[in-house]
């Protein structure tokens, strides 16, 4: 059976795609939940417009990560911390903790859940991965110093 993606689900399409089905999983899963859409061609049409917009949007998201990215990837961003006389922090530095300094420093907006952060625990440079855009990630340099 043909269908139309109503929304992104998991292993099978993206919004507006057209799939085929097993006529059990469309009337058990797809169609209860609102997922899926059987396809005519009034339906065909609408799945049309739905990949453009959704196109549209992706190009869109990709072109802001891409700035955000050439913005970023220059700079050192600077964290303090408390650490011992060794270099080790008494704590760690968190993805929060980068999202704060970032904003501070560049007036660039992220969200802690973009950021990969290995638990930073040492003062000196470290590079975190930034993933905005599944097409766009990139590194960011940070430089924890120790607190006075």
């Amino acid at each position: 059976m043909q269908v139309i993606l109503r929304s992104d689900v998991d292993g099978l399409g993206m919004r507006g795609d057209i799939v085929d089905v097993a006529d059990g999983h469309f009337r058990n899963f797809l169609s209860p939940k609102g997922h899926a859409i059987k396809a005519s061609p009034g339906a065909i049409e609408q799945a049309a417009r739905m990949r453009s917009a959704r196109d549209a949007r992706d190009h869109e998201a990709r072109e802001a990560a891409t700035s955000i990215a050439s913005t970023l990837v220059p700079k050192v961003i600077r964290i303090e911390a408390k650490a011992s006389g060794e270099g080790r922090l008494f704590g760690s530095v968190t993805a929060s903790d980068v999202v704060d300094a970032v904003k501070e420093q560049t007036d660039v907006e992220l969200e802690r859940r973009q950021l990969d952060v290995d638990g930073i625990k040492t003062t000196g440079q470290h590079t975190v991965t930034a993933s905005l855009h599944q097409a766009v990630s990139f590194p960011i340099t940070v430089e924890v110093v120790a607190a006075e």
